[in-house]
């Protein structure tokens, strides 16, 4: 039986690109700034089941540091080893669509960040054909933020929150009940129109619930995104007559495009609790795709280093519980789609090497050597998996 995984820790990198200085990331560390942070604070990080199958010596590999509180040098169970991004950006679309074989080389558009951020004749004619009242926010932010200091004004005055990021994206939040789940994706729906000219990728609908300041966003997200410019991974499986499962927000990262079947989670360990499912039923030449987004969402982009530091110690104590269920010729790799170093100023995402950890009942204990192109993951899958080969990326098993 040949089956593939994809375990991707949104943001989850491990230490700076040598381009890093181009993109203001000079020195940036995700993984091994949380582990001197958390060192600093008498609290030592301990992820045993993944240092075992590699990670701090990837991060090593990476940065040139052995991140504190970690210091495992052989005995590996992994192949490990990390990949430095071919596309020019450091956002989600391009890590992810590069991961599966199509590197993003040309320039996304950005709106900058200036109040307002957006061009006052997008607004104006966005506001034209929905009939909102207006706009709050106009501006870069983080979006549980905005939502907290606008989400009084927004359910009192009707008017979406408007925000954007250092990603490629125009994001509207709303109330769930004053506003409407379907007016708000009618909304993004008119936005995805509007934003082709500005080479935007994705318009993101941003639902959530709550009141008098209390607000939690919902699982309801939607990403409408422009769909891959070329055949990825996931249309190699599905045109081979294998089925590819997306949990999380991978189905809408790839806009659907290459997806057989889609598996929502409202965090990381609810998305944990589907993927052991997944593992159990999977069928032969299946690639099953997961983002653990706490990571980047909740974490990263908040500045949150404690957070962070714990949604690991979570998911490696459940690793464990899906290894379990591993078969014969399954094929798992932990990676990432950028970095989002807590301790760095700013919200924004930082532009740094990412994991390459395969493992599974067949894998070999292997240093990987550090791979020029994410694509080498989606290259090294969709040979496992016997599919036909990716147009970018060289298979590394």
């Amino acid at each position: 039986m040949s089956r593939a995984f994809i375990l991707l820790l949104d943001s989850f990198g491990l230490g700076a690109l040598p381009d890093a200085d181009k993109y203001g990331d000079l020195g940036a560390n995700t993984f091994g700034h949380i582990a001197a942070w958390a060192a600093k604070e008498g609290k030592p990080m301990s992820l045993p089941n993944l240092e075992r199958l590699g990670l701090a010596a990837a991060a090593h590999k990476a940065s040139g540091e052995w991140a504190a509180g970690f210091d495992q040098r052989d005995g590996f169970s992994g192949a490990w080893g990390v990949a430095r991004e071919q596309s020019t950006g450091k956002d989600t679309q391009s890590g992810h669509w590069e991961i599966a074989g199509v590197p993003v080389l040309f320039d996304w558009g950005y709106f900058p960040k200036t109040v307002p951020s957006f061009p006052q004749e997008l607004t104006d004619k966005l506001q034209e054909l929905t009939g909102v009242p207006g706009w709050l926010g106009n501006c870069h932010a983080s979006g549980t933020t905005i939502i907290d200091e606008l989400g009084d004004e927004h359910v009192a005055s009707g008017k979406p929150i408007l925000y954007t990021s250092a990603d490629s994206v125009l994001q509207i939040a709303a109330h769930e009940e004053s506003f409407g789940l379907e007016r708000l994706y009618a909304v993004c729906e008119a936005a995805y129109e509007l934003v082709k000219p500005y080479n935007i990728g994705r318009v993101i609908a941003r639902p959530f619930l709550g009141a008098n300041g209390k607000y939690k966003r919902t699982s309801n997200r939607h990403d409408y995104a422009v769909p891959p410019t070329a055949p990825t991974l996931l249309d190699h499986v599905k045109n081979d007559g294998g089925e590819v499962i997306a949990l999380g927000k991978i189905s809408d990262i790839f806009a659907a495009q290459g997806v057989t079947r889609l598996i929502k989670g409202v965090d990381n360990m609810a998305l944990f609790d589907r993927l052991l499912e997944v593992a159990d039923e999977a069928p032969e030449k299946s690639l099953s795709f997961v983002n653990f987004v706490d990571f980047d969402m909740h974490f990263g982009h908040r500045r949150d280093v404690a957070g962070y530091a714990n949604a690991l110690h979570e998911l490696d104590a459940r690793l464990p519980e899906f290894m379990a269920k591993l078969k014969d010729g399954d094929l798992v790799v932990i990676t990432a789609d950028h970095g989002c170093d807590p301790t760095a100023p700013g919200s924004d995402h930082t532009r740094e090497h990412i994991p390459m950890i395969f493992f599974g009942p067949n894998v070999p204990a292997q240093e990987l050597p550090t791979a020029s192109t994410f694509s080498d993951i989606g290259a090294t899958l969709a040979k496992h998996l016997g599919v036909k080969p990716l147009s970018n990326g060289t298979a590394l098993l």
